[in-house]
């Protein structure tokens, strides 16, 4: 059950009207439908009827009214006492995947420097391998990045999920005579594989993919840069794994093509968290991970519109 829902059904509550809720809370209304939906999920009743008279609560959720609004009180005084810790002015390293960063970047920052006036922040965007090396010698305060394996030194809290999805250009399909579906293993091998950098997690799936190929497994041919990853992929010289977020414009411009491949290539969803170190006493950056989670849950919110 997640404080945002709650609040967002004190809101629907009090205005009795889903359409004055999105606009008081600057979300659409299929997003405040949703949040709704999964309350009611969450508690198995049903919170409003809605008929030609308007929004009313059900008796289930003239239960739960009083309830979530003390819950949703309870959270704004603690937010507010916590800031009260942070509004000392000082500067915030934060360190973001590069992959992240190009999809959420600017409302992350515009959030943090709503909610943090008085901070400087200093970004730094990289591989996440390099991001979890930097904030190990205290070179960073909080990182945004790909989870990592379970660290004494570093405290992490779950940040998104998203599908990876194989994309070519349209051309090296022609040309790689791809078109027919659905692709097995093999065919991907005969490919030029683009990936990121060695040893980083996108890497070692690919590498264990293929792996079973022995002296037949493709090269994977690495590249630091995300956006420069999507652009050799755009410009034809091969096939790449990418989060579907990051191919979703290039999909929309009909400049890539998704590449249907067979059952047995099961290929996990790329998993992100916030990361600072446990020897960090101070609050900022947990509550900078919280705001980055209210961020991208919008976001998400959003783009699933």
């Amino acid at each position: 059950m997640r404080i945002r829902n709650l609040e967002t059904f004190v809101k629907v509550a009090e205005l009795e009207s889903f359409h004055a809720a999105a606009k008081v809370l600057k979300a659409t209304q299929p997003a405040i439908s949703s949040r709704v939906a999964a309350l009611e999920s969450d508690f198995g009743v049903q919170l409003f009827s809605r008929d030609k008279g308007g929004t009313r609560l059900t008796s289930r959720g003239r239960q739960l009214l009083p309830y979530a609004q003390k819950l949703v009180g309870i959270n704004v005084e603690m937010k507010n006492q916590l800031k009260q810790d942070v509004n000392e002015a000082g500067s915030v390293r934060i360190g973001i995947a590069d992959t992240l960063a190009q999809l959420w970047v600017s409302p992350l920052l515009k959030k943090w420097r709503q909610e943090f006036p008085h901070i400087e922040f200093e970004v730094v965007i990289d591989i996440s391998d390099n991001l979890l090396g930097q904030i190990d010698r205290h070179e960073l305060d909080l990182v945004l990045m790909v989870v990592q394996p379970q660290s004494e030194t570093l405290l992490s809290e779950y940040l998104c999920s998203y599908p990876q999805v194989w994309m070519a250009s349209h051309e090296y399909i022609k040309e790689n005579s791809l078109e027919k579906e659905p692709l097995n293993l093999w065919q991907l091998s005969r490919c030029s594989v683009l990936s990121f950098p060695r040893n980083t997690q996108p890497w070692r799936l690919l590498d264990n993919l293929f792996s079973i190929m022995g002296e037949d497994r493709p090269m994977l041919h690495t590249c630091s840069s995300v956006s420069h990853l999507m652009n050799l992929t755009e410009q034809g010289l091969g096939v790449s794994l990418l989060p579907e977020p990051l191919a979703a414009p290039l999909l929309k411009q009909n400049k890539l093509a998704i590449l249907k491949t067979a059952q047995e290539i099961k290929i996990a969803n790329i998993d992100f968290c916030c990361g600072w170190r446990v020897d960090d006493e101070r609050l900022l950056p947990k509550l900078l991970a919280n705001a980055a989670r209210d961020v991208i849950e919008e976001q998400i919110d959003v783009c699933n519109v």
